[in-house]
């Protein structure tokens, strides 16, 4: 049904026919089958790389899932050659880190912007630029996380390219500016810590395009520290219902 036709493009691999305006984005590509079982008659199209994509319905619009991969440079890719062929919101799907104490393993986090560690969204704005989510995006997901009772927050996550330097800073020749950077972070109220959001909206705020995030807490660093219950959570269906029926509002949304 979504045969390739045409302007391919070079990383994903998909042209114009293929995908959705709407696009869920995972990094983990096994998460994108189940993404795709949530849309209506989902097909797979493509896959390259670290780049799957399947291609469904929702409320009879088409709906893609592209995953990205770790990191801002690969999910920059794939948002950039999927606006490239149409695209023109996203939600970012994946897991976090928590930094909050009351952010807990299984919770939902709405990002509504991201502090910008990464290396990727310095390619796009300058340094003093925000990395913000799109509002109506954040409001679909907001709405969504209430109406299927999820318990879920709403802010500021971090993005950063070092895993092991969130994980492990300690050991890294530049222990001590991670290590008070990231107090400066949790002074501020900094809800997680992610690897892909600044990316992504940077792009968004660049195309002109509504990009927005939510993220499954797999655990909660501080709260490992502080020697609190700490629980961990690797079940993504809270963070994906959230995300499909953000889609399914924004859909008949845009209809009126």
């Amino acid at each position: 049904m979504f045969a390739a036709s045409g302007n391919k493009q070079y990383h994903i691999g998909l042209t114009k026919d293929q995908i959705g305006g709407y696009v869920i984005m995972p990094g983990d590509p096994g998460r994108v089958s189940k993404i795709a079982a949530c849309l209506d008659n989902a097909e797979f199209v493509a896959q390259n790389r670290e780049y799957t994509t399947y291609t469904g319905y929702l409320n009879g619009v088409k709906v893609s899932t592209t995953s990205t991969g770790i990191g801002g440079p690969s999910a920059a890719i794939a948002i950039e050659e999927l606006i490239k062929l149409g695209a023109h919101t996203f939600i970012r799907v994946g897991t976090c880190g928590g930094m909050k104490l009351d952010v807990i393993g299984g919770d939902v986090v709405i990002a509504t912007a991201a502090i910008r560690g990464d290396g990727t969204s310095r390619e796009y704005l300058t340094p003093d630029y925000p990395a913000v989510a799109d509002f109506t995006v954040v409001n679909a997901l907001r709405q969504a996380a209430v109406a299927n009772n999820l318990r879920h927050h709403l802010g500021v996550v971090q993005t950063k390219d070092s895993f092991y330097g969130e994980t492990d800073p300690n050991s890294m020749p530049i222990a001590n500016y991670l290590n008070e950077r990231w107090q400066a972070y949790l002074k501020a109220g900094c809800l997680a810590s992610e690897m892909e959001a600044a990316a992504l909206f940077a792009v968004g705020l660049t195309r002109n395009v509504r990009v927005g995030c939510v993220l499954t807490s797999i655990w909660n660093i501080e709260r490992a520290h502080a020697g609190l219950d700490n629980p961990e959570f690797h079940d993504s269906s809270r963070a994906i219902t959230c995300a499909v029926e953000a889609i399914r509002q924004m859909i008949e949304d845009d209809k009126k």
